[in-house]
């Protein structure tokens, strides 16, 4: 049998962000590949609410479901904040599909919030004119995400947002594979200002090579500052107990069992967790501050998804000349952006296992950041 997940594990690992700029770093997906995407519909609205953690869950538990489904293959996927794309070979699709409806169920079920979901065919992507390209960011010596470009991940998400290829629906009470999903990190205060989220897409028909130069300048803009801008501290994050997110946490990891039981586990292991990590205590082959340096330097702060995506801290003197610089392309019908300033940022994370270095984290801004920069670009 072919093995359609060889095309993902043979492509190149870039080290330097500023190279994925360059569409020639970028490997057009196999035709007979399949997206999956999904979005949160009135994620805007709920993000109003307060609900901005839930919606950020939701999002990286369409994430969480592919990668527990995929046993251990890597697989292409991207975070979006109010939902994820990701990408697979044929033979996988069904079962992707069957994990992605899970989380649509759940999502109605846990939270009371609508997932939209679907799958479309890469065929069918490139028979409309867009593309789907994809290039691997080694974000640390652990893990690497995937980037995509060519509109085509766009164009599947407004098909799906305008009721094309959704999936038969779950029945209600069927739990996804959420294995390793949590939120127990504290909100990261900005150190230099503010946390600036930034959705920059490029307008259909401008030149690639225009675009390209834009997303040089904006990373150039920011490469002087701390780290190019990662909102998380090089120590990792903090951790408070109890966690605000407690009962979060526990609706995400509970399985359907018993919700009051399960918080009291989750206050229990987050008690555990933070008397390790707070004195720094080394329990077996586990290391808590080399951990936390792992998080940060995991954490997928920026991203190419059909645009560019960053969640920065900065000060304002960056925010002026960034809106400059971008004011600037889109008189020029280079792009449509959109910014949304916080004071924090929040990471979700997926952690198969904390003894190893592969563990996966999100950043977006702690008041809804990409969303609400997309809102931005509509309004």
């Amino acid at each position: 049998m072919v093995d359609g997940f060889k095309f993902y594990d043979d492509l190149p690992h870039h080290d330097s962000f500023e190279t994925l700029v360059d569409a020639r770093n970028y490997s057009p997906l196999p035709d007979d590949w399949v997206v999956g995407t999904s979005d949160i519909v009135s994620s805007t609205k709920a993000i109003s609410a307060g609900k901005y953690k839930t919606v950020n869950m939701i999002g990286a538990a369409v994430i969480s479901a592919q990668i527990n489904a995929a046993a251990g293959r890597a697989l292409p996927y991207i975070f979006g904040g109010d939902g994820a794309a990701f990408a697979c070979p044929p033979e996988h699709a069904e079962t992707a599909g069957q994990a992605l409806a899970a989380v649509q169920a759940w999502a109605g079920d846990e939270f009371g919030m609508q997932l939209r979901v679907a799958m479309t065919a890469v065929s069918e992507i490139r028979a409309k004119g867009f593309d789907v390209t994809v290039a691997r960011h080694q974000a640390s010596e652990g893990v690497d995400y995937a980037m995509f470009q060519g509109g085509g991940i766009s164009w599947a998400e407004a098909q799906m947002k305008a009721g094309h290829n959704g999936l038969p629906k779950a029945p209600s009470g069927t739990q996804p594979n959420l294995t390793g999903l949590s939120c127990r990190w504290s909100h990261m205060k900005s150190r230099s200002g503010t946390i600036l989220s930034v959705v920059i897409d490029q307008v259909d028909g401008s030149g690639t090579d225009d675009f390209a130069d834009l997303c040089r300048n904006v990373l150039g803009r920011v490469h002087h500052l701390d780290r190019a801008g990662h909102p998380a501290p090089v120590d990792g994050p903090g951790i408070q107990w109890p966690p605000k997110d407690t009962k979060l946490d526990a609706q995400v990891s509970r399985a359907g069992s018993d919700l009051g039981k399960r918080k009291r586990q989750v206050l229990m292991e987050t008690a555990l967790a933070w008397v390790i990590l707070k004195l720094g205590f080394k329990v077996g082959g586990f290391d808590p501050k080399k951990y936390k340096q792992e998080v940060a330097g995991n954490a997928d702060f920026r991203k190419f998804d059909d645009g560019l995506k960053m969640t920065i801290d900065c000060d304002d003197a960056t925010v002026t000349d960034l809106r400059a610089i971008l004011d600037v392309a889109v008189k020029a019908g280079t792009i449509r952006y959109g910014l949304h300033q916080q004071d924090e940022a929040m990471m979700t994370c997926i952690v198969p296992s904390a003894m190893q270095n592969d563990h996966v984290h999100f950043i977006d801004g702690a008041s809804g950041g990409y969303t609400q920069a997309a809102a931005a670009i509509k309004a």
